[in-house]
């Protein structure tokens, strides 16, 4: 009898029905979808915002839109009202709604490129922490072997400790070679 129950808990659980009392810890099952969601590569959709973007912040940019929107309204000004397709009398009711779609799409692109900059600069602000921490790393490194170098460097004899060394030991040659061959000793001393 548990066991059938078992069974049907487990048959429920594979069709994704649950029943009062199941515990929302156990996930369903994925189910297909009737429209499948178009796939946008994050990479290539940033990069494009991106151009768009930098081209948006242009003097070119700047003059085309100006041209266009001049030879907007000088066309459904001037042309005859049969010809005008947005009249000056509904105040170009279609200039103000092209425009108002552009920019309604401009600045959501301009806030994409701008953190997709925002992201490359926290990478490299990173980057160039850790390398200032390597470089900060090698330096005190650098500083050791050298303070060991000037400690070990006063150790080492030099070329002045040298010469009045054996100077000194010249001096001691000397005064024994006089004591030994001086008059005053006897020939089989020597």
């Amino acid at each position: 009898m548990a066991e059938e129950r078992e069974r049907d808990q487990r048959e429920r659980h594979r069709r994704g029905h649950r029943r009062r009392g199941e515990g929302l810890d156990t996930p369903r099952e994925a189910r297909r979808r009737l429209v499948r969601r178009p796939r946008v590569d994050p990479e290539a959709f940033g990069r494009w915002s991106e151009r768009i973007a930098r081209f948006m912040g242009t003097p070119r940019f700047l003059v085309y839109m100006t041209a266009f929107v001049g030879v907007w309204l000088a066309y459904n000004t001037f042309a005859p009202p049969e010809l005008q397709f947005d009249p000056r009398a509904l105040n170009y009711t279609l200039l103000t709604l092209i425009l108002s779609l552009q920019a309604s799409y401009a600045a959501p692109l301009i806030l994409l490129a701008q953190n997709r900059q925002d992201d490359r600069d926290r990478v490299a602000f990173e980057q160039d922490r850790q390398r200032a921490e390597r470089n900060l790393a090698d330096t005190e490194y650098l500083a050791r072997e050298v303070a060991a170098l000037r400690i070990a460097m006063r150790e080492v004899a030099t070329r002045d400790f040298l010469r009045s060394e054996l100077r000194n030991l010249l001096e001691e040659l000397e005064e024994h070679h006089r004591y030994t061959s001086g008059p005053d000793v006897p020939k089989s001393q020597e």
